[in-house]
């Protein structure tokens, strides 16, 4: 196989990342988050949002999203999202297991409307028997959505309107935020995320790290005994400073921003060249996956020396699958993929 397109995860990471650990390998510091590299990260991020939210670190995505979600709503609520948001279809039943029911909405382009959110939760509380069914608690979003679009601020802002109205905090998955920040027409970066929601992640591992979350919480009822929801969710590490470590390097000189460029430019060649073959895209996403619709035999073609998802089945003739770029993607990788793809006929 000549390079893997499969996910924006397959290297390790970072060289700065895997140098920054290994200078500060023999250095003691306390435990659990209390170190002082934690401490330099996390005001580096809070200098970033502009904002006095409280900021954590776990271990990784899942624990990100099942213990915000446990800590903030009651055991008879649920979490509305998008049919094909990450909790709903990549975690295993993990937020079921909390106890709490996904309520998922339809979408075509990942995202839910603030408009969909609150026809839905108004249904809920205009039918009679209301209190035999899970209340809507909690509003979850992506960003970027798992194919890749991108919320604007308008969206965002209606949005967390909408979710004051019903007193239900809006938590935001940032498992690829730098992606986000990087594509084309972007508004939303952190303060304009530390001014809606509720509380919102900031991904690392696919985002260069070589594991771990952030956590953004903005909302005072929330942020109180966080840590303990923490600890009894498996997302507390003990040598927590490896964490602080990662997300200083992070966010010291720019590096976030520089890798979430490298993922988006490197994907958005993808999708100019795919095009300019004369295939078409299942969406238009701005980030760091693309999602061409192409045939089953290129499909076999590429199989033999490139890595991609298959996302779904489009017609008796293609499919759509998904290329995602990272950090490492080479330049060069890309134009051997698009020198692989044929012109279509």
């Amino acid at each position: 196989m000549l390079y893997n397109f499969m996910n924006d995860y397959n290297e390790c990471a970072h060289e700065r990342i895997l140098e920054a650990i290994a200078q500060a390998n023999r250095d003691q510091d306390d435990s659990y988050g209390l170190d002082r590299r934690c401490a330099n990260a996390r005001m580096l991020i809070q200098a970033r949002l502009g904002a006095k939210s409280d900021v954590h670190f776990l271990v990784g995505g899942t624990q990100a999203n099942l213990t915000i979600i446990a800590a903030s709503i009651q055991p008879y609520q649920g979490v509305v999202c998008a049919e094909c948001g990450h909790i709903n279809v990549h975690e295993t039943g993990a937020i079921e297991a909390t106890g709490h029911k996904v309520l998922p909405l339809p979408t075509e382009h990942g995202k839910i409307s603030a408009a969909q959110i609150a026809q839905y939760v108004a249904a809920h509380y205009a039918d009679a028997t209301a209190e035999h069914m899970v209340q809507p608690g909690m509003v979850y979003l992506s960003q970027p959505t798992e194919v890749g679009t991108v919320y604007k601020k308008c969206e965002l802002e209606a949005i967390s309107s909408v979710c004051k109205q019903y007193d239900m905090p809006l938590y935001i998955d940032g498992a690829r935020l730098g992606n986000s920040f990087a594509a084309e027409g972007a508004d939303v970066f952190l303060p304009e995320l530390a001014q809606f929601a509720s509380a919102f992640s900031i991904g690392g591992t696919k985002m260069g790290a070589l594991f771990g979350e952030a956590l953004v919480i903005n909302d005072p009822a929330i942020k109180k005994d966080f840590r303990y929801h923490m600890k009894q969710r498996g997302g507390m590490l003990a040598k927590g400073r490896l964490l602080g470590i990662q997300f200083e390097t992070l966010f010291k000189d720019g590096l976030y921003d520089e890798i979430g460029r490298h993922a988006v430019l490197q994907a958005q060649r993808i999708a100019a060249g795919v095009q300019a073959k004369g295939y078409a895209l299942f969406v238009a996403s701005p980030s760091n996956q693309v999602f061409p619709i192409l045939p089953r035999g290129v499909l076999q073609t590429l199989a033999m020396g490139f890595g991609y998802a298959f996302w779904q089945t489009y017609d008796e003739q293609n499919d759509v699958v998904r290329f995602c770029t990272s950090w490492a993607t080479p330049p060069q990788m890309v134009d051997a993929l698009l020198q692989r793809i044929p012109n279509k006929i």
